[in-house]
């Protein structure tokens, strides 16, 4: 597979759906990324841990529907080009 445009899309776009898959109360809960585990105090800068469950659980919010769309383009121009 040569290295092109396309291949880089295709790439972060598998990575945004293996993010969007993630189910909080089966994985992320029994690594200790759970929605209970990250709270703070007021004030408290937010430690590495708290933004990466905020990063996730905003990717599975706003990309959902899009990523519909998205993987329905790549499967088409997949099966059109090869």
């Amino acid at each position: 597979m040569a290295f092109t445009l396309y291949s880089l899309i295709q790439a972060a776009i598998l990575c945004v759906n293996a993010v969007a898959v993630l189910h909080e109360e089966r994985f992320l809960s029994k690594i200790g990324w759970g929605v209970d585990q990250g709270v703070g105090g007021f004030g408290d800068e937010p430690g590495i841990k708290t933004q990466m469950m905020n990063l996730i659980r905003s990717v599975r919010t706003v990309m959902r529907v899009p990523l519909i769309g998205v993987n329905s383009i790549c499967i088409v121009l997949l099966l059109l080009f090869g």
